[in-house]
């Protein structure tokens, strides 16, 4: 069964990713390639469908973004005996936050993630609104929660699309990163656990760093999963999906045959643009990300990188700021575009500089003057120094 889903896969991967009728065992299923954000298989993807406790992934980011990850919290009654999956916690135990969230990602606690919730908001009402703010800001159009994990509500849904896109967001940020592949953990506070991460990918699949599992029976099983390998990180998600183990063992295999990562512009090629009225003539600039994208490995096509600036390059510049695009074109067509950014500030032109070069031009002229075209540089350079030196 499994090779048979990795060779179908693998056919899939050869046609465009919108390619039309459901072709893995999943309800909704999706993959991208992260880094540079490339569609490489989709199902059904915008179908709004339950997610379970997949949900946990935006109830764990917001817990690391809120910052408070070892502060310590008091588990509120309403949390303690949560329905479903468990830490075991009970009302006015206490422990860190952080391990709250490795419960939370690892056993997949309900009753963590109502713990938290009721930390962070004060329950769990207002901590859906927290997840639905987020989801609004990372343009996640098919999903609405109504609690932090997962537990049945008609009005609580995602879609295999949003989905994938919460988790390669999740996958940014270092701390959740490390939760997620973290195969065994020893909670602290009152009571000591040693938690087990439930994700099989961790021990079987070569490269998996995430990210979380679900289940309800108006759910059925559902993956988050993703793996690295060759400089490509590969984010999928199955929704409703039997095999979910074997479809995304064979998504990642049947992504990883067909396509390998090319880089074609690094974070270390550099510009050096002139700078009008600056403090400086010139001012380094580089892409602010590399363009790296998979590339099908019998792929015959002419690419092209081609870079734009502004017009004119005015000080003050900070670093940071956007003086133009590199943009990555496959037989002629855009496919990728990056902003290309100062890599350092560029004040404007003071009043010392404006009178430095007076002085300048002044006692350049003057030796001009006195000894004709020869030598003329070594004596204004020596009258410089003597007006620095008073």
């Amino acid at each position: 069964m499994k090779r048979l889903l990795a060779a179908l896969v693998c056919l899939l991967l050869l046609v465009p990713a919108s390619a039309g009728a459901e072709t893995v065992p999943a309800q909704a299923a999706y993959l991208v390639e992260a880094n540079s954000g490339t569609v490489l298989f989709e199902q059904n993807a915008h179908a709004h469908l339950p997610m379970a406790s997949t949900t946990k992934i935006m109830t764990a980011l917001l817990a690391i973004e809120s910052g408070r990850m070892q502060e310590t919290v008091t588990v509120a009654p309403e949390a303690a005996g949560t329905e479903g999956s468990s830490m075991y916690l009970k009302a006015g135990e206490r422990l860190p936050l952080a391990d709250l969230v490795y419960g939370l990602m690892l056993r997949s606690g309900n009753d963590a993630a109502a713990a938290i919730a009721c930390f962070l908001d004060g329950g769990i009402a207002a901590f859906a609104d927290r997840m639905n703010a987020r989801a609004e800001e990372l343009k996640l159009k098919d999903t609405h929660f109504t609690n932090p994990n997962g537990l049945h509500d008609p009005d609580h849904y995602t879609s295999a699309h949003d989905l994938c896109m919460l988790a390669a967001a999740a996958l940014d940020n270092p701390t959740f990163c490390e939760i997620v592949r973290t195969q065994y953990y020893e909670s602290r506070g009152d009571t000591v656990r040693t938690l087990k991460n439930k994700n099989r990918l961790l021990w079987e699949y070569e490269g998996a760093i995430g990210v979380k599992t679900g289940y309800t029976k108006a759910a059925g099983k559902c993956l988050a999963f993703a793996a690295e390998r060759g400089g490509m990180k590969l984010v999928g998600v199955v929704l409703n999906c039997p095999s979910m183990w074997d479809t995304a063992e064979s998504m990642l295999d049947g992504a990883f045959s067909t396509y390998r990562a090319r880089l074609f512009l690094g974070t270390d090629a550099v510009f050096m643009l002139p700078v009008q009225n600056g403090s400086k003539k010139t001012l380094p600039a580089a892409p602010i990300s590399c363009i790296l994208v998979p590339v099908r490995r019998d792929d015959d096509a002419i690419y092209s990188v081609e870079t734009t600036f502004l017009p004119t390059v005015c000080a003050p510049v900070a670093a940071g700021d956007a003086v133009g695009t590199a943009t990555l074109y496959r037989n002629g067509e855009a496919i990728r575009s990056v902003p290309i950014v100062a890599r350092e500030a560029v004040d404007a032109r003071g009043f010392t500089d404006y009178f430095e070069q007076a002085v300048s031009s002044f006692v350049h002229g003057i030796a001009r003057g006195l000894c004709g075209c020869k030598n003329t540089w070594r004596i204004a350079a020596w009258l410089r120094a003597a007006h620095r030196n008073n």
